[in-house]
């Protein structure tokens, strides 16, 4: 008797292999709009309805649909039709990076009316990490966001994200939505061991099992030491890292590699391996990381490695000082010093760290290998791949799908490189993707940092004195870890006037799993320390705390000063920050909702500055070409992972060159695409690539102009572009005859555009809330939530206000509950996100978004960065509300219900005079 399954209404007879979930069984079959997020129910990018009702594929076994209709998002529409709830969803642009869309999709398709009024319960089984949920709520309801493109008026207006009608259709291809003939599958084997030597390890078990192709260890690895982080220079990173190592410096790490013909035997190798460790001591606090005698995380040489104080267990430090902070103190009538933390948080993307790794040879040039992998930095990956395997340029191509969901995390060389080795030694296409627990201990986190905070003031509410001591716990290895501190005491100090500042920073190894580049890149850690103290200054000067923000602020065309010295290339090119806190002011003046009886009312603000871009520089090229058929085609770098880049740059090319968006077709993301493109993260998508894109098109007009003029024997000056054509007078000569002529003459219509990243302007954001706080429990409700944005002229408002929700969501959960735990061994015991806890939809209240009015003399055609800098000024804002309610200043993220309850006792026990405390 057959299988018997009908998939879309078309019919299948293959059975499922033994404990098969319907989840592979589909995507086998060529559905790749069922998602794997999570591999255990919780995430709900994998939900298909069998016999019309929703399930979660990735626990469904798939025998069990023996018989059955499966639909999947490719299902939905039908006659060419798109379903209503696709159409709304692309209406309303109900998505980012569009990972979880289908799951969405899927969802909401089969809720009644009654399941509909209740969102929050309908709504429990799927999860959203970049939209904040109001798009998603926007678009069941029916609310209408995107609109319609016209001739060279783009900028400035909700023009849709072109990968939309895929997106909502299934579509889109992501990194492992492709079929690879002959494709092979790696699973690694990782140490239970926090810090061990393998003295020993055998695979001959593991190559006998039927399937297995190949064994790595560190045998079979390159000697060279690298980083797994990606920046434009290398040398801000430690070279600490081999692909596989003989030492093992944290639970988790990779200790062997298995190839197989599918998972399953790759999974039976990895538990072959033997492997005999000497078990070292290991140490994961930081601070008794750097005292003497602790054990030494890498044992390296310090001026190759570029590690500060190896023996000391310090990848980075920084310290500086202006004027004296002693005599600043001195001056000051009221001083303030506190000491705060914050925790590990995971990325949580919903698409998993992977790579495919296989050989090609195109038409002209050599055989090469070619890597399609989750990055957002596919150009530095190339680069670092060569240099690690000794490898020409042109030998490597790199490029990445659509990616589903960064933040940072894939800013990082985290399985290419293995990926890479093995398909060189089979000469066969050799495929890894993370399951959902190996993003917890086997890619990267936040950065935990302890910062202790002294500041002063005047009676008069100025301040006098700045100090900060940061230590911020890098992990096992040093990938982003100087870089991340030497930001965090940056724009965090430089936003305030303070004559005397003084910065003492450390980044310190330890045997924990490794931090690297997350959203706000350490400036949101010591804001949350820096915004609490200032409230607390406010508080001992009986000051409103806006006003003593107000008087201390710097203003435009001011030094931004911080203890590691003023940047050269960095200028508030626009200045929106009072903007900001008037917005704060007016919310603060205005009705919110009425808490429970018996519950306390509290309100608190945060503000913060970043930088538009990285240090040191940060390239993009671009490429636009008129085609044969009058259309425009974009070439960029930067990758697409829900930032929005790809309709910004439309938007920018179609207004200079006074077409439609929908003329131009955009390729990115691919070192066949351009010369360069540093990557997709430091907030440069549009300030930085997105100029390279405004030069190109710039150039393009004044190409297509001239040329035309030429064709048609008149002065340039006479001609203008329209949608399709170029006219003079009442002459219009189209685009497509342009290429004819130019093709005829030998010659493309085509030009580039570049730009290095410097000089750099500010963005500011401010945020408010007003909550009440269940002193019984320790329970907490935003009752308004207020978001102030100066980014600059705001390209595609619909997109901005969509990154700025984001940012405040996954600030919240940081803020809240996310915490990568770890055990007295270095293990992670959260991996998984039943355990780990993500903001879901009922947790997330509707944020007011406010943009600035300005226009920055830097960014392109006025724009700012507004996809980072969302995330600093929440928990500040958060705590800051709290301790306004309760009268108990926190200072550990994340701020969990018992930890609220628990202060609340232990005030109320200092109150009352017990003995215990309590």
């Amino acid at each position: 008797m057959s299988f018997g399954i009908h998939v879309n209404e078309q019919p299948f007879d293959a059975e499922p292999r033994p404990g098969q979930c319907l989840r592979t069984y589909l995507r086998e079959r060529g559905w790749f709009g069922v998602k794997k997020g999570c591999d255990a129910g919780d995430c709900g990018a994998c939900t298909v309805h069998v016999d019309g009702e929703p399930v979660h594929s990735c626990i469904y076994p798939a025998v069990r649909a023996a018989g059955r209709s499966v639909t999947t998002v490719e299902g939905l529409a039908t006659d060419g039709e798109l379903h209503p709830v696709q159409q709304r969803f692309l209406d309303a642009q109900g998505f980012q990076c569009g990972f979880c869309t289908a799951g969405y999709l899927m969802t909401t398709a089969a809720l009644d009316e009654e399941q509909l009024a209740d969102l929050p319960r309908a709504f429990k089984g799927n999860l959203c990490r970049c939209t904040g949920y109001r798009a998603i709520e926007d678009a069941v309801r029916g609310v209408k966001h995107v609109e319609a493109p016209c001739a060279g008026a783009a900028v400035g207006r909700n023009l849709p994200a072109p990968a939309g009608p895929q997106v909502v259709t299934g579509t889109a291809r992501y990194t492992f939505d492709i079929d690879v003939p002959g494709l092979l599958h790696m699973k690694l084997l990782r140490s239970p061991h926090a810090h061990a030597r393998i003295t020993g390890i055998d695979t001959s078990a593991a190559l006998r099992v039927p399937g297995v192709r190949l064994v790595l260890t560190h045998h079979d690895a390159p000697e060279r030491h690298y980083s797994t982080a990606r920046h434009e220079h290398p040398t801000e990173d430690p070279d600490d890292t081999r692909v596989l190592d003989d030492i093992v410096r944290f639970a988790g790490q990779r200790v062997a590699a298995v190839v197989a013909d599918s998972e399953a035997a790759a999974e039976e190798g990895c538990r072959r391996v033997e492997v005999t460790y000497e078990v070292l001591p290991a140490v994961l606090d930081p601070e008794e990381a750097m005292l003497p005698g602790a054990p030494v995380v890498h044992a390296k040489d310090a001026e190759a490695a570029r590690i500060a104080r190896p023996l000391d267990n310090v990848v980075g430090e920084s310290h500086g000082e202006i004027g004296s902070v002693e005599e600043g103190f001195a001056a000051a009538d009221v001083v303030y010093e506190e000491t705060f933390r914050t925790q590990r948080v995971q990325h949580a993307s919903l698409e998993t760290h992977g790579a495919v790794a296989w050989f090609e040879r195109p038409e002209e040039g050599p055989e090469r290998v070619v890597v399609r992998s989750s990055t957002q930095t596919p150009f530095l990956t190339r680069r670092a791949l060569c240099a690690l395997f000794d490898l020409p340029l042109e030998k490597v191509r790199v490029l990445a799908g659509r990616v589903g969901g960064g933040f940072g995390g894939k800013q990082e060389m985290i399985v290419e490189d293995i990926v890479v080795l093995a398909a060189m030694r089979l000469r066969r296409p050799v495929k890894l993707e993370y399951t959902r627990a190996e993003q917890f201990f086997g890619a990267t986190t936040r950065h935990p940092f302890t910062v202790r905070v002294k500041a002063g003031a005047r009676r008069d509410g100025t301040l006098t004195a700045l100090q900060l001591r940061v230590v911020s716990n890098t992990g096992a290895y040093g990938n982003h870890g100087p870089a991340v501190m030497f930001h965090s005491v940056g724009e965090s100090m430089a936003v305030y006037r303070a004559p005397h500042k003084k910065a003492d920073a450390y980044a310190v190894y330890t045997h924990a799993v490794p931090a690297g580049a997350f959203r706000g890149y350490g400036l949101g850690q010591v804001v949350f320390a820096t915004e609490s103290v200032m409230d607390e200054l406010a508080r001992l000067l009986s000051m409103d705390p806006l006003e003593f923000r107000e008087r201390n602020i710097i203003g435009p065309g001011e030094p931004m000063i911080s203890p590691g010295g003023e940047e050269e290339d960095l200028h508030i090119a626009s200045y929106g920050l009072d903007q900001c806190l008037g917005i704060v002011r007016t919310a603060r003046a205005e009705p919110a909702g009425a808490a429970p009886e018996g519950w306390l009312v509290g309100e608190g603000s945060a503000l913060s500055m970043i930088a538009t871009g990285p240090p040191g520089g940060h390239i993009a090229d671009a490429r636009i070409s008129l085609l044969a058929d009058g259309t425009l085609d974009l070439a960029v770098g930067t990758a697409e992972f829900g930032n929005g880049t790809t309709t910004v740059h439309r938007q920018i090319a179609a207004g200079e060159l006074g077409t439609t968006v929908d003329r131009i077709t955009v390729r990115q993301s691919d070192t066949d695409v351009v010369k360069h493109d540093t990557g997709a993260f430091g907030s440069t998508g549009t300030v930085v690539a997105g100029k390279a894109t405004l030069r190109a098109s710039q150039a393009l007009a004044e190409t297509l102009l001239t040329f035309a003029a030429r064709h048609l024997g008149v002065h340039r000056d006479e001609c203008r572009l329209l949608e399709d054509a170029v006219e003079y007078r009442n002459t219009r000569v189209l685009l497509k005859e342009l290429y004819a002529a130019a093709h005829s003459a030998g010659r493309e219509l085509a030009a580039d555009g570049h730009f290095g990243g410097t000089p750099r302007s500010v963005a500011f954001n401010a945020q408010w809330f007003r909550l009440a706080v269940d002193p019984g429990t320790g329970e907490i409700r935003i009752l308004r939530s207020v978001h102030a944005a100066d980014a600059g002229k705001v390209m595609n408002p619909m997109q901005c206000r969509g990154q700025v929700e984001g940012g405040i969501a996954q600030a919240l959960g940081a803020t809240l509950f996310e915490n990568v735990r770890l055990d007295e061994r270095g293990r992670v015991t959260t991996a998984a996100f039943r355990q780990y806890r993500l903001p879901q939809y009922a947790d997330i209240p509707r944020t007011e978004v406010h943009f600035m009015e300005t226009e920055d003399s830097i960014g392109p055609l006025g724009a700012k960065s507004m996809s980072e800098s969302p995330f600093n000024p929440v928990a500040p804002a958060f705590l800051n509300a709290v301790r306004d309610a309760t009268g108990v200043r926190f200072t550990e993220l994340p701020l969990t219900r018992d930890r609220v309850w628990l202060g609340l006792d232990e005030q109320a026990g200092a109150r009352s005079g017990r003995p215990d405390g309590r």
